[in-house]
């Protein structure tokens, strides 16, 4: 990955996030292991301190693939509650592990599954739990 902005999550979603790799099938494997690895190297802090302009877990945001040139609007989300948000992307999806811990105007380099490599701008923070004192999501 060249591009590999500076990453900020909230302790809560690090624990959450580390059990969740800690359980993770076959399948979900290569997107938890490069989750890990984010978590390994991003600054974890307390919810209350959470940047408004960050990405957490269960934050709805506006962000452009570069690639494909199409922007999307998406709630990053915990794998048990896609059904029940609307336009959800799960965070063990290999765009929604990409997305956590960035900050609007951030770009970053993701790989794919299918070896292609794909690149995301975050345009905007529409919702965020930590700016509505919901930590416990």
């Amino acid at each position: 990955m060249s591009s590999r902005p500076s990453l900020i999550i909230n302790r809560l979603d690090a624990e959450r996030l580390q059990r969740l790799i800690e359980n993770a099938d076959d399948k979900d494997w290569p997107v938890a292991e490069a989750l890990e690895d984010e978590l390994l190297r991003s600054e974890v802090v307390d919810p209350e301190q959470v940047p408004k302009d960050v990405v957490s877990m269960n934050s709805r945001i506006r962000f452009t693939d570069l690639v494909r040139k199409r922007q999307l609007t998406r709630t990053l989300v915990y794998p048990h509650a896609l059904a029940s948000t609307e336009d959800a992307i799960s965070i063990l999806a290999p765009i929604g592990a990409a997305l956590l811990g960035l900050r609007v105007g951030d770009t970053i380099d993701w790989p794919l599954p299918d070896g292609s490599v794909s690149q995301l701008y975050i345009d905007a923070i529409l919702w965020q739990p930590e700016q509505h004192k919901q930590f416990h999501r």
